[in-house]
């Protein structure tokens, strides 16, 4: 029997420059199997390029990024395209084909992945999108529904293929509060219900507390602190403390 290591993701020394710019600087970072990881950091310091080196859009300067203990740079396209189904992604903005009904949004990538008929794809869109709390809206186009109804909508798609390991980017970017709180309690459910192990950028540090098993903050190129929220919380790393504390005082330098 092959024993499937705890950590799902893991990121080993991860470097990666765009030019002079040195975004990632020896990155460690692990992501426990079946939990909710929320990266934390500043706005434009590499929370975005840290997603895509999980799913192998980037392949790292130095450095490993395995998923499984497979390293992904040992990969050819093929074995890439296994790996990205085991993905399911919640962009910032939804992402929704603007052309397309709501319907055919969440049934695109059964379409493009799977042999099911159409009757059966209809009725496992129905059922995702039930499952985030959208009845009735399959026929309406993504212009129709809210923001926070689009949120559900790409989630109800990120889920439509079963994936092991949901990536959300900023999930409640551009929702007022309490429509961010109930995004932020729908990624807590989908992960309860379907086992899921998510990994949430956010700068919404009240909804990173409140989703997340275990915390990881980015500063500098690296992770500074990891752990659970409350290990986080009571971090006596000035940076950590600044920075969840929303302070302007401190060795972050507000520009």
């Amino acid at each position: 029997m092959n024993h499937r290591p705890s950590d799902i993701i893991q990121l080993q020394g991860v470097h990666k420059s765009f030019g002079r710019q040195r975004v990632l600087k020896g990155l460690d970072l692990d992501i426990p199997r079946g939990r909710t990881t929320v990266i934390i950091g500043r706005s434009g310091g590499g929370k975005s390029v840290i997603l895509k080196h999980m799913i192998g859009l980037i392949r790292p300067d130095q450095g490993r990024v395995l998923v499984d203990g497979q390293d992904l740079n040992d990969m050819d396209d093929r074995e890439l395209n296994q790996v990205r189904r085991r993905y399911g992604m919640l962009f910032q903005d939804a992402a929704l084909f603007d052309s397309m009904t709501v319907g055919d949004n969440v049934a695109f990538p059964l379409r493009e992945h799977t042999k099911l008929s159409q009757a059966q794809i209809m009725e496992t869109v129905i059922e995702k999108l039930k499952m985030v709390g959208l009845v009735n809206v399959e026929r309406k186009m993504p212009s129709e529904l809210s923001g926070g109804m689009r949120k559900r909508a790409g989630l109800a798609r990120a889920i439509a293929l079963e994936p092991e390991i949901i990536l959300y980017d900023e999930p409640t970017t551009g929702l007022d509060p309490p429509l961010s709180a109930a995004i932020n309690h729908l990624i807590v459910e989908t992960q309860e219900r379907l086992g899921l192990t998510g990994v949430v950028i956010s700068h919404d540090i009240a909804g990173a507390f409140e989703v997340g098993h275990h915390i990881a903050m980015l500063y500098d190129g690296k992770i500074i602190a990891s752990g659970a929220p409350k290990e986080i919380e009571s971090s006596e790393d000035p940076v950590v403390q600044q920075f969840i504390h929303g302070r302007a005082e401190g060795p972050i330098e507000v520009v």
